[in-house]
């Protein structure tokens, strides 16, 4: 019997099918998705914020793109998989709030997606679908099955990547 896996804001969590992961509230957090189709193991992590390098209290490394990503990789591979089959896909990093002038401190979701892909990148982790931006939240649920990543929004509508 399936289960849905909750994964809360700065937490990340590993599953083999027939289990699906899902998290909420991605506003201009990143939920990162990666999966090794072989064993059919997925994970996803919730990301708040850029670097835990920039951070006073970076006590849980599963809130930053740099230290999540990582952390995510090595619970991925002690599951099963193959580092070199990995693969990613990504969805959140809106921009919520308008805010007086251009700052980019200010544009936390922007800066959080491009902290992802900088970190896939450099992992070289395949990034094969991502739903960033706008200013709408979103919720994911992604399939371990068949490594679908469905994409909910109010008001515009369920996607799949």
């Amino acid at each position: 019997m399936a289960r849905v896996i909750q994964v809360g804001m700065a937490d990340l969590k590993v599953a083999r099918t027939p289990d699906k992961l899902m998290t909420a509230g991605l506003g201009s957090c990143v939920g990162v998705c990666l999966y090794d189709r072989v064993p059919k193991l997925g994970g996803l992590a919730h990301i708040m914020l850029p670097s835990s390098q920039q951070a006073r209290n970076n006590q849980n490394p599963a809130k930053f793109a740099d230290s999540a990503i990582e952390m995510l990789v090595a619970e991925m591979i002690k599951a099963g998989a193959e580092r070199n089959r990995l693969t990613a896909k990504i969805a959140g990093g809106a921009q919520m709030f308008n805010f007086a002038g251009e700052s980019d401190i200010m544009k936390i979701g922007e800066r959080n997606a491009l902290a992802v892909r900088e970190t896939l990148k450099r992992l070289e982790i395949r990034l094969v679908a991502s739903d960033t931006g706008g200013n709408y939240g979103r919720t994911i649920v992604f399939d371990i099955e068949t490594g679908d990543l469905a994409v909910k929004t109010i008001g515009h509508g369920e996607r799949i990547i």
